[in-house]
């Protein structure tokens, strides 16, 4: 399918493109854009229309499909590279009964106005259940403009949720991913390059001078996500926030300027027939791919396509499994055709008789 290319990335960052088109110029693309959107087929339809939602984290509980998502809004500012027109103010929880069930939305369940350390940018979140409690990750930049991610709590998986006074102590970037194994511990994974900051971190302190000369050169190693095991309390980290290695069949690691195989951002875990699967986006060239491993920790080796390029520049998502079915949430921009105004969908996984995924065109 054809893809669009508005100007920014969302959810966790932006593109690398001038912003040198003036109003007439955007205000044509996006008409243009909408038109399209029109007239175009797809797989899945948008899960609510309500509102715009991104980067869906899909969850089963106590039978219960919990989808949360980023809550985008339309505010007038204009695209940069720093993503600032992303302005996110708070998350809504979605629920269904089942896949192709009807969906509800419960309303506001955390507002930055309420997260004590917060400034701005509320991005793609994930959430966790235990012991009673629901866990809701989130990254957001505190008043320093400094990505970092937060953990609110509620006795009710679609909240209201209460955010801890600090983010968490080590955390960085955007898009965290919770993952509990089999044996019970819960991992984070998190990260995402230009303006998700994870080139900033290089050194192992946040560096906010000159951020397009922090990514690795084409020939160097590309940047990886970062992770750590949670504490028993979920409320922090219980051991060094680690870098996690994605290698190449080759088994050497990705270099910076392959992009069609490098992480950008939105990891994902899950886990089948003992293998670990962790899958992302490749950013700029719009794709979903999936590594495996033996470990939680890797290293990860690569192993395809997931997802060909939506609609819009952005894509996030989460794997889950339904009553014996494997399914994939992400978004597109259908309804709107701007690529900061996105709505979330579902589609079956298919995997090969190897435990591999089946590539799907959205």
């Amino acid at each position: 399918m054809a893809l669009l290319l508005p100007l920014a990335l969302g959810s966790a960052c932006q593109s690398n493109t001038t912003n040198t088109e003036n109003n007439a110029t955007e205000a044509t693309t996006q008409d243009a854009a909408a038109s399209d959107s029109a007239s175009r087929k797809y797989l899945a339809k948008p899960l609510i229309k309500e509102i715009y939602t991104a980067d869906p984290s899909a969850h089963v509980i106590n039978g219960k499909i919990y989808i949360y998502p980023s809550h985008d809004i339309e505010t007038g500012m204009p695209e940069n590279d720093n993503g600032d027109h992303f302005a996110m103010r708070d998350y809504h929880v979605l629920s269904m009964d089942s896949i192709g069930g009807k969906v509800t939305d419960h309303g506001v369940a955390l507002d930055t106005k309420d997260i004590p350390w917060a400034g701005r940018q509320l991005w793609a979140p994930d959430a966790a259940f235990k012991d009673g409690t629901y866990y809701l990750y989130f990254p957001v930049k505190d008043k320093q403009d400094v990505f970092r991610i937060g953990v609110a709590t509620s006795t009710s998986p679609t909240g209201p949720f209460k955010a801890q006074p600090k983010p968490i102590e080590g955390s960085l970037s955007i898009d965290p991913a919770v993952f509990t194994d089999t044996d019970g511990k819960t991992y984070l994974y998190m990260g995402g390059i230009w303006g998700g900051q994870l080139q900033r971190w290089r050194t192992g302190k946040y560096d906010a001078s000159k951020p397009k000369e922090q990514e690795p050169g084409p020939k160097e190693v590309a940047l990886g996500p970062k992770m750590a095991r949670l504490s028993s309390d979920m409320l922090r980290f219980d051991e060094p926030v680690k870098e996690v290695q994605i290698l190449g069949q080759d088994g050497k690691p990705f270099l910076s300027g392959d992009n069609s195989h490098r992480f950008f951002e939105g990891g994902w875990m899950h886990k089948y027939n003992g293998k670990y699967y962790f899958s992302y986006s490749t950013g700029d060239t719009h794709l979903l791919v999936y590594a495996t491993g033996d470990s939680p920790y890797g290293p990860f080796t690569y192993q395809g396509v997931l997802m060909n390029p939506v609609e819009g520049w952005t894509t996030h998502h989460s794997i889950v499994e339904v009553k014996g079915k494997w399914y994939i949430f992400y978004h597109d921009t259908e309804l709107s055709g701007k690529t900061w105004l996105r709505n979330v969908k579902v589609t079956e996984l298919t995997r090969k008789p190897d435990g591999g995924l089946e590539t799907i065109n959205p």
